[in-house]
């Protein structure tokens, strides 16, 4: 009897134990949402609401206000311009000049590289508002302030890239690079035709965390532009100010709902090679 009793109330405590589970989860997820719902919300929100007390989350009365100031108050299309042009061309940049180093550090034997690679990671270390101002001047002395290439020059290759790249290179089998030299394929050939083909999944989880990293970056454009003009959509955001120095919030969600929209677009476009990518990166 006991045995039976025992065998009964295991299906009950683990039909209990996967609800308060799922509960949790619920409640952890709401938690996450809350903040993305406040801002698509406050967005669609007049005036009147959004400074409102005590705050309500969904608005009484819906508008396209916002979403209208946005684009008068800042020259807003010329930002998302900007946005991309700077976080993609770093991202292609960091690309080309980090794989290249990679394929160096994990292909290539020759004296220093265990040295060289050590300053790299070291590198890793150093806070980057540390090496903010150096950067600026020479940034300045080049003449590159308010221009694209001060913007992306500086960030065009990426101690972290290189030596997340350089861990997915030594997982690939040398085989494929002493046949190729048998073949009498050049260095570079092997890299272009037999190395990169291979390590598409790290190619493109850097790419992303790079766009990512670079898109929703504010202190960099902001140091480094001072003509609106020049700005990003972060940067841009920051210039929002409505009669008195009072900030109009709505208009500043609607900005930032809009930042959200193309990363958003990219993973849903990208987001099951992307899995992949990292599951695949995480077996190698």
């Amino acid at each position: 009897m006991t045995d039976i009793a025992t065998s009964r109330r295991r299906p009950t405590r683990l039909r209990v134990g996967r609800g308060l589970y799922f509960l949790a989860m619920l409640f952890v997820t709401l938690l996450i949402l809350l903040p993305i719902l406040i801002i698509v919300f406050t967005a669609f929100k007049p005036v009147s609401e959004v400074n409102a007390f005590p705050p309500s989350l969904v608005p009484g009365t819906w508008t396209f206000d916002n979403f209208e100031r946005i684009f008068t108050d800042l020259p807003f299309a010329r930002l998302i311009f900007n946005s991309f042009v700077f976080a993609g061309g770093v991202t292609i940049c960091a690309l080309v000049f980090d794989s290249l180093a990679a394929y160096v550090l994990a292909r290539i034997d020759f004296r220093g590289s265990r040295v060289l690679l050590v300053v790299i990671v070291a590198s890793l270390m150093i806070p980057f508002q540390a090496t903010l101002i150096p950067i600026y001047q020479l940034v300045s002395d080049f003449g590159w302030v308010n221009t694209f290439w001060g913007l992306i020059i500086p960030r065009a290759a990426d101690a972290f890239g290189i030596f997340f790249l350089r861990q997915f290179f030594l997982s690939l089998p040398r085989d494929l690079d002493n046949a190729a030299r048998i073949d009498g394929a050049s260095e570079f050939r092997i890299f272009r035709s037999v190395v990169l083909p291979n390590a598409v999944p790290a190619l493109l989880t850097l790419g992303i965390y790079t766009f990512v990293n670079n898109w929703n970056d504010l202190l960099w454009p902001l140091v480094f532009t001072t003509e609106q003009e020049m700005g990003t959509i972060t940067s841009g955001l920051t210039l929002l100010t409505g009669p008195s120095g009072i900030i109009p919030y709505g208009v500043m969600m609607a900005g930032s709902l809009i930042a959200v929209v193309p990363l958003a677009i990219m993973f849903l476009f990208v987001q099951r090679r992307f899995i992949e990518s990292v599951a695949s990166t995480g077996l190698k």
